[in-house]
């Protein structure tokens, strides 16, 4: 276990699940049946990350809070069949929390879903109490606010110079840098490693077993 280390906060769409592409076509259907021009897929990547709400504000500024409530329940309606088959992990996640896991290292999950959705693909996992918390975008501030992060860090007792927020977008590696954390940006998600490397991560990987051997060997 790396002598810095106690706990690893992960994203959930674009770190752990293979999301990212059900999720652009889900705002493009939910923009099609509400009457509004697409945005293209790199707009839709770029809010990957905020709250539902706060996402469809960013992709539509006019958008009113009538037209906002029907926006989203298309968004869910269309979401939820796609994922009628919960996305894939990707490859080597499993194996790869389960050696960090039997390590002793605290797992937590800090997500721009709603808590229903992440019950449900946590559920469809096996992984009900496999964290040691979650936090949903619903519950709590929306990224970048660290008031998800403070939360984690209070239940699990941890200061946050002892903890990693492990995301794919802006808005994760902001989040860990407002609550004081450091952050590992993945380059396989929903924005451009170029963009995510502007806030500093202490690691940038390809692969997420890159993160077990990268603190495996800082632990030596």
């Amino acid at each position: 276990m790396h002598p810095d280390y106690k706990l690893l906060i992960f994203d959930w769409d674009g770190t752990l699940a293979n999301s990212v592409g059900r999720i652009v076509e889900a705002m493009h259907v939910a923009s099609d049946r509400s009457g509004l021009a697409r945005c293209d897929d790199f707009a839709v990547k770029g809010i990957i990350g905020l709250g539902l709400p706060e996402a469809i504000r960013s992709l539509y500024p006019d958008i009113d809070d009538d037209a906002l409530v029907v926006f989203r329940q298309h968004y869910a309606d269309h979401y939820i069949a796609l994922e009628a088959e919960p996305s894939p992990l990707f490859e080597g996640v499993v194996h790869t929390l389960e050696t960090l896991k039997g390590e002793g290292y605290r797992l937590a999950v800090a997500t721009g879903k709603a808590r229903r959705g992440l019950d449900r693909v946590l559920k469809a996992h096996g992984w009900d109490d496999y964290f040691d918390i979650t936090r949903a975008a619903d519950e709590t501030a929306s990224k970048p606010h660290p008031l998800m992060l403070e939360q984690i860090l209070a239940h699990c007792g941890v200061e946050p110079a002892q903890a990693l927020m492990v995301g794919d977008s802006s808005f994760d590696l902001q989040m860990a840098r407002n609550a004081g954390m450091g952050s590992v940006a993945v380059s396989y998600g929903a924005q451009s490693i170029e963009a995510l490397k502007a806030f500093e991560p202490r690691l940038a990987i390809d692969h997420f077993p890159e993160l077990h051997a990268w603190l495996s060997r800082r632990a030596d």
